[in-house]
C-alpha cells in the first residue's frame, strides 16, 4: 500500500494561552493526529515535521508556517494537509481561492477534521466556499464591531491603548501626566512659540543636549534616547491630546484626561504651524519650472524641465531631451542647467531692465512724454518685488523665449506685455526686445554652471543657505570642542554623524575672512559649494591660497 504524507498545520489569532503547557494549538494538533490514526488503513502518515502560526491572524497568507508548508506542498513532500477547520487555513475566500490553486498544482488535498468533505467534487468545492463566504462575514463583523466600539469610547474621551504620548502615562482607560517628561513637552511648546520654526526648536534641544527620554512599551521593548528629529517634534505640536482632547478620524472629543498645555497656547501652536505650511506651498507652486517651455540651446533644442531626488531633497534642472524621445540626455557633452541658476539670472535681467525706464521705453519705441515715465518710474519697484513672486503663465506672458549660447544668454521680451505691465496701452507694439546676458558655460561634471568673466557664477547674487548653515555648524562645533567638553568621537555620536565628516565641516571654520564674507554674500567663484568645500583636502591651511582658489579672479 502506498504511504500518504499527512501534514497537520494550526493556527491561533490571539496569543493569550499560548505559554501554557497545553494550548489551542496542542488541542488542534492532537484532534488532527487521531483522524490521521483513523486512517492509518487508507496508508495515511504524519510527517514529523510541525506547521503551527501562534498569534497571527487568518486574514492574511504571510504566516511562516503556512509558507514554509506552501514550500513544502510545492516540493512535492505532502499528500494532505489536515487541519482542525478550515478558517484555521484562512478565513479569506481570496486567499482561499489562491491555496486550492496551489495545491492542485501540486496533486496535494486537504481535510477539516470538524468539517466532513470531499474538494475533489463540485458540491464539495460549494460547500467550502459557502464555508468560508460566512467565516470571512464573521470576521468584518467582527472588524466593524470593534471599530464601532473604538469610536464610541473615543467620543467619549476614552483612552483606547497605544503607546501613550510624551508626558503621559496609562491610568486605566484614561491617561495620567508623567510630569518629569511633561516639563519637556511645554519647552517644546514654547520653544516653538518663541522660534517660529521647527528646524530651529530641533537645533536648540539638541544644542541643550536635550534628547528623547527613554521609555519601555507594555511588551518591554526599549525606545527613546536619541535627539527629536522634525517628524517628532510635528507630531508632538500637532497632538490635541496635549490641550485635553481625543482625536478620532478628524474630529476632537473632550478627553476624561488632564491637559499638559493650555489651550489657547496649543491653539496658538496651530495657528503658526498652519500659516508655515501655507507659506511653503504658496512659494513652491510660484516658483515650480518657471520657465518650463521657454529655454532653448544655441541649436534651437528645447532645454525641459526635470528634477531629480536624493533623500528628501529635490534638484531641478533644465536638460536636452535626449534623441531617442527619453525624458533628457545624460551625455556628458548635454546641456543640464540648474534650475535656480537660470531662473535667478533671468529674474535679474528682467528687473534690472524695469529699473532703468529711459532705456526701456526707448527699445520698446514708445513716446517719452513726463506722464508716461513719471508712471513707469513709480510702477518699477513695486513690479520688481512682484515679479519675484511670478508663476510659469506670467512669465510665458512676458517672455517669448530664451536662448542659451555657450558666451551668453539671449532673452526675448514682448514689448507690448512689457507696455501692458505698467499700465499703457501697448496693442500697436508688434516687436520684440532681445536682451543679451553675457554668461559663459562651464561643465562641472554632469551640470553645467553659468559663470560671468571673473569666474563667479553668473547667478550669485542670493548666498547659498547651505553654505551658510555649514559654517554656523562648523564654528559651533569648533567652540565645543575648544571648550574640552567634548571630542571630536564624542560629537560623532551625539550627531549621529561620522568623524570625518565632523572634521571637515570643522575645518570649515578656518576659512580666510574674506572667504566668509563673499560666502554670506554670495560671491563665491562658480562651481564653490558645499560638496567643493567638504571634500578631502579641498581647503589649503594658507589664507591667500584658499582665496586664490574659492574667490573670483
Amino acid at each position: 500500500m502506498k504511504a500518504v504524507r499527512c501534514a497537520i498545520y494550526t493556527r491561533k489569532s490571539s496569543e493569550e494561552g499560548l505559554e501554557q503547557g497545553f494550548n489551542s494549538l496542542d488541542a488542534q494538533r492532537e484532534a488532527c493526529a487521531a483522524y490521521i490514526l483513523s486512517q492509518a488503513s487508507e496508508g495515511w502518515q504524519l510527517i514529523p515535521e510541525d506547521y503551527d502560526d501562534g498569534g497571527l491572524s487568518g486574514g492574511t497568507l504571510e504566516r511562516p508556517a503556512l509558507q514554509r508548508l506552501l514550500a513544502h506542498v510545492a516540493a512535492g513532500r505532502i499528500d494532505i494537509i489536515v487541519v482542525y477547520k478550515v478558517d484555521r487555513l484562512t478565513r479569506s475566500l481570496l486567499d482561499f481561492a489562491k491555496l486550492v490553486e496551489a495545491f492542485d498544482a501540486a496533486g496535494t488535498s486537504f481535510v477539516s477534521v470538524t468539517q466532513s468533505f470531499n474538494t475533489t467534487t463540485s458540491m464539495g468545492r460549494l460547500t467550502l466556499n459557502m464555508l468560508l463566504s460566512f467565516a470571512q462575514f464573521e470576521r468584518e463583523v467582527t472588524a466593524e464591531r470593534i471599530r464601532d466600539k473604538i469610536a464610541a469610547s473615543k467620543a467619549r474621551g476614552m483612552w483606547m491603548g497605544g503607546i501613550p504620548p510624551l508626558g503621559y502615562r496609562p491610568d486605566g482607560r484614561s491617561l495620567a501626566i508623567e510630569e518629569d517628561h511633561a516639563a519637556l513637552v511645554r519647552d517644546i511648546f514654547a520653544r516653538y512659540l518663541k522660534l517660529t520654526n521647527v528646524r530651529l526648536v530641533a537645533d536648540t534641544l539638541a544644542r541643550d543636549r536635550l534628547h528623547t527620554p527613554q521609555r519601555v512599551t507594555g511588551k518591554g521593548r526599549r525606545y527613546g534616547g536619541c535627539a527629536f528629529t522634525r517628524g517628532q517634534l510635528y507630531a508632538i505640536l500637532r497632538n490635541p491630546i496635549y490641550a485635553g482632547d481625543i482625536a478620532h478620524k478628524g474630529t476632537r472629543y473632550p478627553g476624561n484626561h488632564p491637559a499638559i498645555i493650555e489651550r489657547e497656547t496649543w491653539e496658538k501652536v496651530q495657528q503658526q504651524l498652519s500659516d508655515n505650511v501655507r507659506g511653503v506651498r504658496q512659494n513652491r507652486q510660484a516658483r515650480a519650472s518657471l520657465l518650463a517651455g521657454l529655454l532653448f540651446d544655441e541649436t534651437g533644442t528645447p532645454l525641459i524641465a526635470v528634477h531629480t531626488n536624493k533623500g528628501r531633497q529635490r534638484y531641478r534642472y533644465y536638460a536636452q531631451r535626449a534623441p531617442n524621445g527619453a525624458d533628457h540626455a545624460q551625455s556628458p557633452t548635454s546641456i543640464r542647467l540648474p534650475a535656480r541658476e537660470i531662473e535667478q539670472v533671468v529674474i535679474r535681467e528682467l528687473t534690472s531692465l524695469i529699473d532703468d525706464p529711459a532705456i526701456l521705453m526707448e527699445r520698446c519705441c514708445l513716446p517719452v512724454t513726463p506722464d508716461v515715465y513719471a508712471r513707469i518710474a513709480g510702477h518699477s519697484m513695486m513690479r520688481q518685488k512682484q515679479m519675484l513672486e511670478w508663476g510659469n503663465a506670467q512669465m510665458r506672458a512676458l517672455v517669448t523665449r530664451i536662448v542659451v549660447h555657450p558666451d551668453h544668454i539671449a532673452i526675448e521680451i514682448r514689448a507690448a506685455a512689457l507696455a501692458d505691465l505698467f499700465g499703457i496701452d501697448g496693442s500697436a507694439l508688434m516687436h520684440t526686445i532681445r536682451h543679451n546676458v553675457p554668461a559663459r558655460l562651464r561643465r562641472t561634471g554632469m551640470v553645467v554652471r553659468l559663470v560671468q568673466d571673473d569666474g563667479m557664477t553668473a547667478s550669485s547674487s542670493l548666498p547659498d543657505p547651505v553654505l551658510i548653515r555649514l559654517l554656523v555648524k562648523a564654528q559651533r562645533w569648533w567652540k565645543e570642542l575648544c571648550s574640552g567638553t567634548c571630542d571630536i568621537a564624542a560629537l560623532a555620536r551625539r550627531e549621529q554623524l561620522s568623524p570625518s565628516y565632523i572634521t571637515r565641516v570643522v575645518r570649515l571654520a578656518f576659512l580666510a575672512p574674506d572667504i566668509v564674507d563673499a560666502i554670506t554674500e554670495g560671491r563665491l567663484r562658480a562651481g564653490v559649494d558645499s560638496k567643493a568645500l567638504l571634500a578631502t583636502g579641498a581647503v589649503p591651511s594658507d589664507w591667500r591660497e584658499q582665496e586664490a582658489k574659492y574667490l573670483p579672479g
